[in-house]
Formats: structure tokens, sequence, C-alpha cells
């Protein structure tokens, strides 16, 4: 087909702003997929992702419609994942359009992704199509919407599809804008073959699929490949096209959409974001954006039965084979055996892993608080990055510790600026600036270390704004703080698993809650076990966990009292051996603890 009547294009927009809904509603109208086989979320093909409302993991499919010019035109629309988490996936499935469609909610307005996704799309220099979604809702403002949305982009609001993707409602006219308003794919004749990864998943019978948008060239089902950024090289197993199913082709022109199967085993060889070209004579000039992502938070993740530790193993490794952000490596804890510290790019990617782990793989295991990494200057000027509390060395021998800190904005209304500047500030953070969006909502700018984003702060921030608020982050640079690690000591016993590194004002506070709450969790022995918190050798908290009470005297009825006396000394004896030999089990609930101190 002629490249002039070749549009590609995706959706962006704030989670469950119905961005899956109008998908479906585009593949239902183009008859893409038959009545008989649509489902809702089509595109969504985890339970996870349905269930969250939230794409997880991009897609794309190839659609046919025929303008109201009489033109039959081949639409490309690539889903991309809703969440801040994966910005960098969606940033590379923008680079492999002309056009966006921004999805407005008529009754929630514009969002902290709405605008963190249309940032990135202005990035790429796409045409934005904004469309109002919704506008069948009882508490929808579409007119009000409207003009927010046209102060952001400059979009005239006449020029806005008022939709609801649900009912059906405008989607035809959704579809003709694409047509009339997305370029057709620009391409460099002179160039040698250039293709876009922008997602890719593992086939156990094909290899790693690279779903990729051709840029410059053509590449048939016989090129010998190469993967610039990693060097890997391999021939196609098979080419094709998403319609919405896999179906095989013999070559994928510049500007179309489609997939390459590698054969390649490890998805760490086909990053997102890299080029494909060929193996002889392929471009010396690669697309731009690639970058390796990088892990912000990290975990332990231990089987709560030690023997399902060789299935948490290789369940970890099929779920790396789809997901190259994950990394993980044994380590070994003295509470909870054998597990894994894990890497992942947020919590929302974190809290998938470990549902993922337990519904599809079926194991029950313990994620301990999550951390995060640590750049250490030590007095020899070496510099260690630390990931785990347990790994940070003596503080005589550490010059500083530097944490992550994160740039975030918070969408709310004017109403709770008061609240959420409370909350902030109580987690060490530092106000920048504030922005108005219109008459009644703000964006206000913080500087907050990370470290007190990851466990409870997006919640809290939900509950003091009523559920107003929305959220988004981006790593800004590591400071040095006045850092120090908390260590729990049970019954004399170092518990590396519930240690945790804090800034100094706090540690005492945290230490003496944590010490409280692991109190009331461990049950107790026939003896008293002591609870201690310490920074470094001195112990800034401590509660004894008391003894269970045996009644020795019950039998010894009458007589002298040195008979009672000696049974009395005989237990002291017994309850001081057993104190020396016996081991006291933490409970799973006392990691989980750590989540919430701050309450």
């Amino acid at each position: 087909m002629d490249i002039e009547h070749i549009r590609n294009f995706c959706i962006i927009a704030h989670v469950d702003h119905g961005k899956s809904t109008l998908a479906d509603r585009l593949l239902e109208l183009t008859h893409t997929v038959s009545a008989r086989d649509m489902q809702e979320q089509l595109l969504d093909s985890m339970a996870l992702e349905r269930e969250r409302g939230v794409t997880i993991k991009a897609s794309a499919v190839r659609m046919r419609y025929t303008g109201p010019d009489g033109v039959e035109y081949i639409i490309n629309l690539i889903d991309t994942p809703g969440h801040v988490d994966f910005t960098y996936e969606v940033s590379r499935a923008l680079q492999a359009c002309e056009g966006a469609i921004l999805v407005v909610d008529a009754s929630q307005g514009i969002e902290a992704q709405t605008l963190s996704n249309v940032y990135l799309a202005l990035e790429q220099d796409l045409e934005i199509i904004p469309v109002i979604n919704k506008i069948d809702l009882p508490a929808a403002q579409p007119e009000e919407i409207a003009r927010d949305v046209e102060e952001l982009l400059g979009t005239p609001v006449e020029d806005m599809p008022r939709i609801s993707a649900k009912n059906g409602i405008g989607i035809v006219e959704v579809l003709e804008k694409v047509i009339a308003e997305v370029p057709s794919p620009a391409t460099n004749a002179a160039e040698s073959l250039r293709a876009l990864v922008f997602d890719s998943h593992y086939d156990a019978y094909k290899g790693v699929i690279a779903y990729v948008r051709i840029v410059d060239g053509m590449v048939n089902k016989r090129d010998l490949l190469r993967l610039y950024a990693t060097g890997a090289r391999f021939e196609p197993v098979e080419m094709g096209v998403f319609d919405p199913l896999m179906r095989a082709v013999d070559s994928l022109k510049a500007g179309e959409v489609g997939y390459i199967a590698t054969g390649l085993k490890t998805v760490q060889e086909c990053r997102v974001g890299d080029t494909i070209t060929l193996a002889k004579r392929g471009t010396e000039h690669p697309l731009p954006g690639y970058k390796q992502i990088k892990p912000m938070v990290f975990a332990g993740i231990y089987p709560t039965n030690n023997e399902d530790y060789a299935d948490l193993r290789d369940a970890l490794e099929k779920l790396q084979l789809n997901d190259a952000s994950l990394v993980y490596q044994p380590e070994t804890s003295q509470a909870l055996n054998f597990g894994f510290r894990a890497g992942f790019l947020g919590l929302f990617h974190m809290d998938i892993i470990q549902e993922r782990l337990e519904r599809e793989y079926d194991l029950d295991i313990l994620a301990t608080a999550p951390s995060v990494e640590y750049r250490v200057l030590l007095k020899d000027s070496q510099t260690i990055l630390i990931d785990s509390p347990a790994l940070l060395p003596d503080e005589n021998i550490i010059e500083e510790i530097q944490e992550p800190w994160m740039k975030i904005q918070i969408y709310v209304p004017q109403t709770y600026i008061g609240a959420v500047m409370d909350l902030t500030i109580k987690k060490r953070g530092s106000y920048e600036t504030t922005e108005y969006l219109d008459a009644s909502r703000v964006i206000l700018h913080f500087d907050i270390p990370l470290s007190e984003i990851i466990i409870d702060f997006y919640d809290k921030l939900k509950s003091v704004t009523q559920g107003y608020a929305s959220l988004d982050y981006q790593f800004h640079e590591y400071r040095a703080g006045d850092l120090v690690k908390v260590d729990v000591l049970v019954n004399e016993d170092r518990v590396d698993a519930l240690a945790m590194i804090c800034h100094r004002d706090d540690a005492y506070h945290r230490g003496q809650r944590l010490v409280s709450r692991l109190k009331q969790l461990i049950p107790r022995q026939m003896f008293t076990v002591p609870v201690q918190a310490g920074v470094g050798k001195r112990v800034i908290s401590r509660a004894n966990v008391r003894a269970l009470r045996k009644d020795v005297l019950a039998k010894c009825y009458g007589g002298d009292v040195t008979r009672k006396k000696k049974l009395l000394e005989k237990q002291k004896k017994g309850k001081k051996r057993m104190k020396m030999i016996g081991s006291v089990e933490v409970p799973q609930e006392a990691f989980m603890a750590l989540l919430s101190l701050d309450e």
C-alpha cells in the first residue's frame, strides 16, 4: 500500500479515563474483530489488566478503514501502558507514531498522567487530537473540561470530539479526525533499514518477538539482522502484522508497524527503544532516545515454605523473559533463609510482579518492605551502591550516604493545598512552586526523597484529599543526607530483614514504633524475649515479650517451703538454658509492620 495511506497513532490518557474502551470501539467500527470474538478491553490480554483497569503491556493492532474520500487506509493503533512507572515504554511507543489521541474524562478533567503524556507527545512532535470522553455520565462537564484542554493545547473547543466510548457515541468522528489530521509516515529513502523496537515479549517457539515500527528502508524474511545497542545478530524466524492476532507476511516496508520473531532467548538482548538494522551494511545512525532503564525500588522476595525456593527461581526466570525491567539476584537472610533481591521500576510494578507470582505460578511468597538504592561514599574515596539496609557497611568507615530525590507534581483542588503541604513536609519534602491550572485546581511541585514516597505516601495523599489528588514523579538527583541504619535485635539476634535506613531525626521514633509493634506480633515463649532497636552500638528502644508462665508448684501441696524453692530453682535453670538455645520465630506480619510505621 502507498505510504500516503498509512496512519500510525496511539491513545494516551490518565488511568481509567477510557483508553482501552475507545480502542475496543475503534476495532468494532473498522470490523477488525468480528462481533463473535469481541470482548471488553480486547487489547488488555492479562487478567490483572482487566481487573485493575490499567494497561500494563503495550500492544499494537492494524485496522483497515475506507475514509470519506473513498480511499482505503491502513491505520496502526499502538496501545500504550497507563501508569507512571512505565513512562519510558510510553515514550518509545509514542516515537513509533505520528499522532496521538488524548482522552480526557469529562467528569475528572486533566490529571497527572494526562499532562505527563502530553509533554511526552510534544517532545516527539506528534499531532495531538484531544477527545472528551464519558459525556454520558451524570457528573460530566464536557464544556468546562474542553476549555481547560484548550488552555493546555490551544486546540479550539469546537474541534474536540465529545464521545462516549462505552456507548459508541462519536467514534466515527474520532477515526476520521485521525485520517485527516495525523500525517502519513515520513521516511528517508537513502537510509538503510532502521526499525524501532517499542515493545517485546517472549514466545516459547519463536523466541523474543519484537514489536517494531519500520522507520526507514524495508525488511525481508531472509535478511540477516542486528540490534544496534546490544549487538545481537539473528535471522528472523517470522515477521508479520497484528490483525489483531499475529499474521505472518514476507516483508515490512517503511511506515508499517508489525512484529519480527527474532529467535533470541532473552528479552535483555532485544530491549525496548533499540534499533534493528541489517547485519551487513546496516545504519550507523540509530534512532534516538534509547536508554537502559534502571530499577528504582528494591525488595526481598522469599518463599514462605523454603521447599518452594526452586519454584520461585523458575517463576522469576519466566517473568523476566517477558519483562526486561525486572532484575533479581539470590539473597540469604538469617530470618527468612533463601530468597531473591528484586529490583522494580516503581511500587506499582512491584505490586504487579508480586501478584503475578502468586496467581500465575501459585506461589506463597513474602516480600520485605521496599527500599531504594543508596550511594555510599567511604573514607577511602570508594563509592558503593547498596539496595538493602543489610548491606550498609560499618558507620566508622562511611564518609556520607546519598539518597535518590524525586521531583513530584501533585494535581489537586485548591481546597486541599494545606493538607498536601503538611503531608509532604512531614515526609521531608521541600516545596518548589505552585502552578494554577484553572480557578479551582493547582499543580504543586515538590522535591522529596524516594524512600519517603515508596511506602505509603500515595495512600495518604489520596486519604487527605478525599481521592481527588493525582501524582506524577521523575528522578531528580542523589543528595547527601544525615542517614543512619536502624538494626532490630530479637532475643539478642540481629534480624537483617527488619533493618531500615532512615533520617537520624526519625530514627528514634521509627525504632520505638517498630519495637512496640513487634512486641505485639512476636508470639510469647517459655522465656522472656527482649526486642531492641539500635543505631550503631547504641540501643534506642527496647521492649520485652513476657514469658508464658507454667505453674510448677501445682503438684506441690503442703510440706516444707524448701520443696517449693527447689522446684522454682529447677525451673529457673531450665528457662536459662532454653533462652540460650531456644530460637524465636518472627512471624510474617512483623515484616509488613515496616510498611505502616508512620501511622
